[in-house]
């Protein structure tokens, strides 16, 4: 079970009002990305690399291949830190100490292992279904070779910090006077319209599954 584990390394020092003990907050933020950031050290030189991510339970499964020098460190028992960040809005304050931006944040410390091969073949599915709705029943069957040469990890959700910014700026009463526009802009990530394959053969579907095209 996913649970805050009250380390000094999960506690939140700038801010700490901000961090969210709750988990359904944590699997929401793993839930809504496609990618986390993935950090390691080799040889004592920092690695962080993006790297595609699906939430599977517990677990957060992450995807590459085994020729990477990362998937393999991680493979090998290497602690990792992997990190999501949703930005949500740009926060405009009246002054550029106030400015700030609202964001949802989520850091899972530990150490990752090899998806076992009786369940390799669904951790795929898993991460294809998060990343591409609808897709995996459309598509052919990964051949032996392509699964020899994926690698699947799960890093177990146990030790966890959540930290998210929401609201107005907050600036203080004196600056309230300002002559300047205060406030926020939402952002959030969205989807154009499909661009088909230039190579699709005549008669196939106009645009991938749950598109409007």
């Amino acid at each position: 079970m996913s649970e805050e584990k009250a380390t000094p390394r999960t506690a939140v020092r700038r801010l700490p009002e901000r961090q969210v003990d709750d988990p359904a907050t944590l699997h929401a933020i793993l839930d809504a990305a496609h990618h986390a950031a993935v950090g390691i050290q080799v040889d004592g030189q920092p690695f962080v690399l993006p790297m595609a991510c699906a939430r599977d339970g517990d677990h957060l499964l992450l995807h590459g291949s085994t020729g990477s020098r990362l998937m393999r460190a991680l493979a090998g028992g290497t602690t990792a830190c992997v990190s999501v960040t949703h930005l949500d809005g740009l926060v405009y304050a009246r002054s550029a100490f106030e400015s700030s931006m609202n964001y949802r944040s989520a850091t899972v410390l530990g150490v990752a292992e090899e998806v076992p091969r009786p369940d390799k073949l669904r951790a795929l599915e898993v991460l294809t279904e998060h990343l591409l709705p609808g897709r995996w029943a459309e598509l052919r069957a990964p051949h032996a070779k392509e699964l020899a040469a994926t690698l699947i990890l799960r890093m177990p959700l146990t030790e966890w910090s959540v930290k998210v910014r929401t609201g107005f700026p907050e600036d203080p009463p004196e600056d309230l006077a300002q002559p300047v526009w205060a406030g926020v802009v939402p952002l959030r990530m969205v989807a154009d319209a499909p661009v088909a394959a230039p190579d699709l053969l005549p008669g196939r579907p106009a645009g991938p599954p749950g598109s409007c095209a």
